[in-house]
């Protein structure tokens, strides 16, 4: 039983150990070469030459170095630069979702209406060519008069409601 426990307690010890052995810091030197150290690296390196930093310590050391220039005289690099970007708010995120399904909706809307006023234009067209079709025919065509009798239409009439279904088309159904 004792040797279970020295054994338990030896593991524990080495499983420690090993947890320090991982706070290893690597980057990269002025002259382009690795460096690997249990040691941060100098105060002058940049921290996109910082390859790896042990847990929580790179925030620590940014804030070091941060700190480091105001305390030499130097000006402290604006809070801008080194600040990590702010997430947005959830009510920021629900606005902008809301801003986004809104623009959505309008999109759809306006396809809806681009779609009625083709359809509309086809139909138009469709009219307008069996118009003209009928119309060259030569089939006797009859127009309702004011009063509600029938009128035949004569060539010059016919001649002219041509022309004018013509242009329409040819303006209109491109």
């Amino acid at each position: 039983m004792n040797q279970r426990i020295t054994r338990l307690a030896l593991a524990t010890a080495l499983i420690a150990c090993t947890s320090l052995a991982q706070a290893q810091w690597m980057w990269v030197n002025d002259k382009g070469v690795k460096q690997l150290s249990d040691q941060p690296p100098p105060a002058g390196t940049p921290p996109n030459r910082i390859l790896k930093a042990p847990r929580g310590a790179a925030a620590a050391e940014l804030r070091k170095e941060m700190a480091a220039p105001a305390a030499n005289g130097d000006e402290a690099p604006a809070a801008d630069e080194k600040a990590a970007p702010v997430k947005p708010t959830l009510a920021e995120r629900n606005a902008d979702y809301k801003k986004r399904q809104q623009e959505a909706a309008e999109k759809t809307a306006k396809a809806n209406e681009q779609a009625k006023v083709d359809a509309e234009k086809k139909k138009y067209c469709a009219e307008a060519k069996s118009n003209i079709g009928m119309l060259e025919s030569g089939v006797r065509v009859s127009e309702m008069g004011p009063n509600g009798e029938r009128n035949f239409m004569s060539d010059e009439a016919r001649a002219q409601k041509i022309k004018e279904q013509r242009e329409s088309v040819n303006s209109i159904c491109k």
